[in-house]
């Protein structure tokens, strides 16, 4: 599953600042504005994989019920 996010780079001194507006913590730098990018792949996929793994222990043993949903832009 692919999904689409904003990202945001800035110039500051010698590096390049990029985040992701939509996902809180979705931050990153790199010397070059491709180190960033992928940086900050990097650290969306990590950020999503936590909150799947807090998830499941939240709702582990509970009679909850997840599914998918698409939201259009």
């Amino acid at each position: 599953m692919k999904n689409k996010y904003t990202a945001c780079f800035e110039k500051d001194g010698d590096f390049w600042i990029g985040y992701v507006p939509e996902l809180p913590g979705a931050n990153t730098q790199g010397e070059t504005i491709e180190e960033a990018r992928e940086n900050l792949k990097e650290a969306i996929q990590l950020i999503l994989e936590a909150n799947r793994k807090i998830s499941q222990k939240r709702f582990k043993g509970k009679s909850v019920i997840c599914e998918n949903i698409l939201v259009p832009a």
